[in-house]
């Protein structure tokens, strides 16, 4: 991320010196109603405009992307016209004479696939069309071109091909944190994906072989343990959305738990304790029900009697304070620590490090699993959830207009 934040001032302080370059070729001696002096207020009109292309930009490159920054930018540089491509064709025109886009575009082969910028005469036979240049800067992400940056204007001009190059490299800054959002987001799919598959063969042939000890005996508790059944495994498996809501994370845990019961019958006793106010607290998806699995397989494992498991959710002001907790074996906290560091991968163990990389990778390394434990002391797994995060939005509150 360092490299990221490094790349970013790299490109925001081109944007500076454009800025502080307008001022003084504007500059009064007088203040501007109380704005600062001519160089500051265009220093501050130079970064709002680049704050306004920037959003856009950060979901990629796409036409849509590409027109709603296409105008800021044309704005940052002062140029008749700007368009953005991608290699294969323009993907917004932003001023005026876009009959130049096929021209262009031919003239893209070159530094499209050297990646160097260029400037070359336009040929046009409009009378009343005044461009005659254009300037081409390849926008790059991880040493890959993707597109272009190209401004036109009536005559060339040393300090436009030096401006729009300086602007391409903040536009390819905004692309690259783009990718790193979609490579953050597909690794996050992926582990998901690991959760999914990790749900036991085991659990799952041990719910339906209870299930089916009921059939003959009590058919209407085999129907209710059937139900529970597919409603944990069709939240397990659903296909929507990164991040859900603590309701419906435990409303799934109380479907897992129903059917652990049902196995087990007085072995296992539960607790839980949810305050109101954190159910609707957004957090990623499958969080809790493999810490609650985990804490069913340790309460269980190696003990003959009883083993009690105490869920709680408490709000804690900015945050939702989950603690999961089981009195059973225990584990030996270098061997905890070598599975959250991905060293060693008992069974069980997955869903343990999957969930402490997803916390960390969604709100930051403050945000990882606290877990107390030794051997015979049972477990505790406490985890932080923001309650307020930028981009954790639970689907059914992304889903709404």
């Amino acid at each position: 991320m360092s490299g990221f934040l490094a790349g970013l001032c790299v490109a925001v302080l081109p944007l500076l010196t454009a800025g502080f370059w307008l001022g003084r070729r504007t500059a009064r001696h007088e203040s501007l109603g109380g704005l600062g002096t001519p160089v500051e207020h265009a220093t501050f009109q130079t970064l709002h405009t680049a704050s306004l292309a920037a959003p856009p930009l950060r979901a990629g490159l796409t036409g849509e992307t590409a027109r709603r920054s296409a105008r800021r930018l044309r704005t940052l540089l002062g140029t008749d016209a700007l368009c953005l491509t991608d290699q294969k064709q323009v993907l917004a025109w932003d001023g005026i004479g876009d009959h130049h886009r096929a021209e262009i575009m031919e003239r893209l082969a070159g530094p499209l696939e050297t990646g160097r910028g260029e400037a070359f005469r336009l040929t046009c036979y409009a009378p009343d069309c005044p461009l005659r240049w254009a300037v081409v800067a390849p926008l790059t992400v991880d040493d890959r071109v993707h597109g272009a940056l190209v401004a036109c204007a009536p005559r060339e001009s040393a300090v436009l091909v030096r401006a729009a190059g300086e602007v391409a490299r903040w536009v390819s800054v905004q692309l690259e944190l783009a990718d790193l959002d979609q490579s953050r987001t597909r690794l996050i799919e992926a582990e998901i994906k690991a959760l999914r598959a990790q749900i036991s063969p085991h659990f799952i042939f041990n719910s339906l072989a209870v299930i089916a000890s009921f059939v003959r005996t009590d058919p209407e508790r085999a129907r209710e343990l059937l139900l529970e059944f597919a409603d944990f495994t069709r939240y397990s498996f659903r296909r929507h959305g990164d991040f859900t809501t603590l309701a419906d994370e435990l409303h799934a845990i109380d479907h897992y738990l129903a059917l652990v019961r049902a196995r087990f019958g007085e072995r296992l006793s539960v607790t839980l304790q949810i305050a109101p106010e954190v159910l609707p607290v957004a957090l990623p998806f499958l969080c809790l029900q493999p810490l609650v699995e985990n804490a069913v397989k340790h309460g269980l494992e190696g003990k003959a009697d009883k083993s009690h498991i105490s869920i709680t959710a408490q709000d804690a002001g900015a945050e939702a304070l989950v603690v999961i907790e089981d009195d059973g074996t225990g584990m030996d906290p270098d061997l905890l620590r070598r599975i959250l560091a991905g060293e060693v991968s008992p069974s069980g163990g997955i869903g343990l490090s999957n969930v402490d990389d997803r916390l960390r990778q969604v709100y930051g390394d403050d945000y990882g699993l606290v877990i107390e434990t030794a051997v015979g002391a049972g477990m505790k797994i406490t985890a932080r959830l923001p309650k307020y995060q930028p981009g954790v939005h639970s689907a059914s509150r992304r889903s709404e207009p």
